[in-house]
């Protein structure tokens, strides 16, 4: 019998949407940052999206101190792909958000491939009491804001990563989207294998329905062919059910804190890990196997842990 195909699952452990106020398990500290981390990886992740946090008061930190702090940890202690935001948060300007990236050459940054309109305003209606200052603000003022990601933008980070061999998750929120990466591999700055990471159910990109899902894989078919690794990320409750589907139509996963809060209609996730072996269990119920860290480098033609600055 052929061998069963390999699912990679990332899982993005903390981000910059959700505050700490909306859950006791989001890891806000350096060190609580790099035991979820851990402790995903050990679940089946085999590559860790990594945002940083002030220790705080949780605010999102963009600065390489920040992340200075808990990647020496995930490094010296799992041999899962590193993978840091160059999303930052939506409030960051493109160069403030590169600046990890480019001081600590990892194996994958994450690239926003265009402006969108972002709304996390209507979790306001859910969670009333907050810990601290910035939260409501944070949400509010997303009603009248664009999250910038130009040409120039993604240009600037493109080649300012690049230089070191650091790959892509080229996260894309819609289908023009997808036509902007299409524009990067014309112009030859992309070269292939590429990982695509479609996202599903956030106000302002497309939707979680599996019309959607399916457009986005035959979208990105028609524009790659062969030369692309397809994931997908679903937002709040659609995390495993567009999870399920991206697997049975033979692509990759993304779980997480960042992504979602919960683990089931009212439930709270516990941790990380919890989502990885909630999702892994999908993916070996349908047949197929969990790529390991190394399976995920060979996948994605990366350069290797030996190679980050970390």
């Amino acid at each position: 019998m052929a061998a069963p195909r390999k699912v990679i699952i990332t899982c993005a452990v903390t981000g910059a949407i959700h505050t700490p106020s909306m859950s006791p398990h989001l890891p806000i500290t350096p060190q609580q940052i790099a035991d979820e981390a851990i402790a995903a990886a050990e679940a089946g992740a085999a590559i860790l999206h990594l945002h940083a946090r002030d220790p705080v008061t949780g605010r999102p930190d963009q600065t390489p101190e920040a992340f200075a702090r808990f990647l020496p940890l995930i490094h010296g202690r799992s041999n899962a792909v590193i993978n840091l935001t160059t999303g930052g948060s939506p409030y960051m300007l493109a160069g403030e958000r590169v600046q990890p990236a480019a001081v600590f050459k990892p194996e994958v940054a994450s690239l926003n491939m265009g402006s969108m309109n972002l709304g996390l305003f209507p979790m306001l209606t859910r969670f009333k009491t907050f810990q601290h200052d910035w939260e409501r603000g944070h949400l509010e003022a997303t009603r009248d804001m664009v999250f910038k990601n130009t040409f120039a933008d993604i240009e600037m980070i493109l080649t300012t990563c690049s230089e070191s061999g650091t790959r892509f998750e080229f996260e894309c929120y819609d289908t023009a989207h997808l036509y902007n990466l299409a524009h990067f591999v014309d112009r030859g700055l992309v070269k292939p294998p590429f990982f695509v990471q479609t996202v599903f159910g956030l106000l302002g990109g497309i939707g979680s329905h599996g019309d959607d899902v399916s457009h986005m894989r035959r979208t990105a078919d028609r524009l790659f062919g062969s030369d692309y690794e397809w994931s997908v990320l679903g937002a709040g409750k659609s995390q495993m059910r567009v999870a399920a589907i991206s697997a049975s139509m033979g692509g990759h996963v993304r779980v997480g804190l960042e992504d979602s809060l919960w683990v089931g209609p009212g439930r709270l996730a516990s941790s990380n890990a919890q989502q990885v072996t909630q999702v892994r269990s999908i993916i070996e119920a349908l047949g197929l196997a969990v790529a390991s860290p190394d399976d995920a480098r060979e996948l994605l033609s990366l350069k290797g842990r030996a190679a980050v600055a970390i």
